[in-house]
C-alpha cells in the first residue's frame, strides 16, 4: 500500500521559533516511516518557507540555508506544496499536515485557516479553537461561562499605556500586589512577568506590550502548578496530572527551557478529589473552546484552600524532551510514536 505523505511545519515567526524546532525534531523522530513519507518544511523568523532535507538539518538549524522554497498552496485542487527550485515549480500532494508550530502565525488559527482553504487535513485544533485559546482574554470569557474558577484579571490595551498612571490606578483599584502581567497572545511564558509594586508593574506592562496589543493583569495564585493533557476528537480523554516544580518565582521561559533546577512530577500526590476535578475540568474546557486532537490544560491548586484554578489552555503544546504533554501520555502507556500516530489518524477523521 502506498505510504501517505505527512508534511511537518516548524519554526515560524513567533517568539517560540526555537522551541518549535525542538518540538518538531521529537515529532519527526516519532513518525512511523513504514507508514508515512515525511516532508519537512521550516519557516524562518523572517517568514520564508524552506524545504529541509533531514532530521539532522532540523536539529542543527542547517535547514535555514536551504535553497528550496516550499510553500503551502491555498489552491484546493493542488492539495499540497509548491516546491520552487532552480526557477522551476512543481506540486507535491500532501495527505496530512502536522503543524509543529507554537505561538503566533502557527498556533493562533492562521496556518489552520490556510490549510482549510487548501483542503488538506491537519493535526490539531481548527481555526476557531486555535484563535480563541491563543488569546488568553477570550479564553477567560469562555471559561467564565463554565463556572470554573480562574484568576481575577484586568484587561489592558497597549495604547492605554500612554497614560501609565491612570492604567496603574485602575489596576490597583481591582487588584493587590503581587500581580502577573501577560501578553494576551503569546506562549512559553514570553513577555510574562511578576510585579510586586508600582514600578515593577509599569515595567511589566511595557514588556508585555512588546508582544501583544492586549495585556492581562492577573491576581497571583499562591499554590502548585499542574497540567493535564487532553487527546481525542468527539470523545476526548484526559491524561494523568503532572506538576511543575519551577526553579524561579514562576515557570517563565528561562525556567522552562534553560534551568536544570526546574522539574516535572508525573502523578504527584494530590488532595482527595483534586486529580479527578482537574481531569474533568480539562475536558470541559477542551470542549468549550471547540478543541480537537490535542491540548494541554494548565491549572493551579491554591495553597490554603486546595481549590483548582484554571490558568490556560495550549492547543499546540510542546513536544520537547522536557515537555509535559507527551510525558503525561507516556505515563498512561502511550509512547511518543503511538501518540503521534493517533494524532495523524485523528486529522483524517475530523
Amino acid at each position: 500500500m502506498e505510504k501517505k505523505k505527512i508534511a511537518v511545519l516548524f519554526g515560524g515567526q513567533s517568539s517560540e521559533h526555537e522551541v518549535s524546532c525542538v518540538s518538531a525534531a521529537t515529532i519527526i523522530s516519532s513518525i512511523d516511516t513504514d507508514k508515512y513519507d515525511v516532508i519537512l518544511i521550516g519557516i524562518t523568523k523572517e517568514g520564508r518557507w524552506l524545504k529541509a532535507e533531514s532530521l539532522e538539518d532540523v536539529r542543527t538549524g542547517a535547514w535555514r540555508d536551504s535553497k528550496i522554497n516550499a510553500v503551502l498552496s491555498p489552491d484546493a485542487v493542488h492539495k499540497g506544496l509548491l516546491i520552487l527550485e532552480d526557477g522551476r515549480a512543481k506540486v507535491i500532494q500532501v495527505d496530512v499536515v502536522f503543524p509543529a508550530l507554537h505561538g503566533l502565525y502557527g498556533e493562533d488559527g492562521t496556518v489552520q485557516g490556510l490549510l482549510e482553504l487548501a483542503g488538506i487535513p491537519y493535526v490539531g485544533c481548527g481555526v476557531v479553537a486555535s484563535a480563541v485559546a491563543m488569546d488568553k482574554f477570550f479564553t477567560k470569557i469562555i471559561a467564565d461561562t463554565l463556572h470554573i474558577r480562574q484568576a481575577k484579571y484586568v484587561p489592558v490595551r497597549s495604547y492605554e499605556l500612554k497614560d501609565m498612571e491612570q492604567v496603574i490606578a485602575r489596576i490597583e483599584r481591582e487588584q493587590s500586589y503581587p500581580v502577573f502581567v501577560k501578553p494576551s497572545n503569546a506562549g512559553s511564558s514570553c513577555g510574562v512577568s511578576r510585579a510586586a509594586d508600582r514600578d515593577g508593574l509599569a515595567a511589566a506592562l511595557k514588556l508585555a506590550a512588546q508582544y501583544d496589543k492586549k495585556i492581562l493583569v492577573e491576581e497571583a495564585i499562591i499554590g502548585r502548578e499542574v497540567e493535564c493533557a487532553v487527546l481525542g476528537g468527539n470523545d476526548p480523554k484526559a491524561s494523568e496530572v503532572g506538576e511543575i516544580l519551577a526553579a524561579a518565582d514562576f515557570y517563565d521561559y528561562d525556567a522552562k527551557y534553560n534551568s536544570p533546577e526546574s522539574r516535572t512530577v508525573i502523578a504527584p500526590e494530590l488532595p482527595e478529589g483534586v486529580r479527578e476535578e482537574i481531569r474533568r475540568a480539562a475536558v470541559e474546557i477542551f470542549r468549550a473552546v471547540d478543541a480537537f486532537g490535542l491540548s494541554r490544560v494548565d491549572f493551579f491548586i491554591e495553597k490554603d484552600t486546595n481549590e483548582v484554578v484554571f490558568n490556560e489552555i495550549n492547543t499546540l503544546p510542546g513536544f520537547t524532551a522536557i515537555s509535559m504533554y507527551p510525558m503525561l501520555w507516556e505515563a498512561m502507556g502511550i509512547s511518543k510514536r503511538e501518540l503521534v500516530d493517533r494524532l495523524i489518524e485523528l486529522a483524517s477523521v475530523r
